[in-house]
């Protein structure tokens, strides 16, 4: 089953309920699902792996909806980075080719110098250790507070800072060494 069927079979079965878990899970999935496709495209550095994890998180959050109290984006943030180390532990990191057109308009030079420097964030990104780049998608990334990255990871707000500043000297490296 591909995963566009896979995706269409759980949205059909969670249209398809009627009962209160089932719209409390439909609204939590329509409310987050852009936050967890970005924090997993930024974690694993491809459009597929990220949707596939989506998918992953939104299943164990359908599972687990009755144990979440409060609000569920720490448990969202923590799950999606669970299934992205799961993710990127099993598949070696490939490579997008660089495509360029001929002759850029200026405009279209301005949009390849932003895809450039995006492209090679994410390059960048691949190469810090999972903790440190957990930490920076989290805290540098999507604008998360030190005490929530501390509490997603499950370590103290010191080590978060910690593995920023670690993680920000190896991609300022990386940036130099790679223009």
């Amino acid at each position: 089953m591909t995963n566009e069927a896979a995706a269409e079979e759980l949205t059909l079965a969670i249209v398809s309920r009627t009962g209160p878990r089932d719209r409390d899970f439909d609204r939590l999935m329509r409310a987050h699902e852009r936050m967890v496709v970005n924090t997993a495209y930024r974690l694993l550095g491809r459009i597929e792996d990220a949707r596939d994890a989506a998918q992953e998180v939104f299943l164990r959050l359908l599972k687990n909806l009755d144990q979440i109290e409060g609000d569920p984006k720490p448990w969202l943030y923590r799950v999606t980075v669970n299934v992205c180390n799961d993710h990127y532990r099993r598949r070696l990191p490939v490579r997008e080719p660089d495509a360029r057109r001929a002759d850029p308009s200026p405009d279209a030079s301005i949009i390849l110098e932003l895809e450039d420097r995006k492209r090679l964030l994410m390059r960048g990104l691949e190469t810090l250790a999972p903790r440190e780049r957990t930490a920076i998608v989290l805290r540098d990334i999507e604008g998360l507070s030190t005490r929530e990255t501390a509490a997603i990871l499950g370590i103290e707000e010191v080590s978060v800072r910690s593995l920023i500043s670690i993680a920000r000297v190896k991609l300022a490296k990386f940036v130099r060494d790679n223009k």
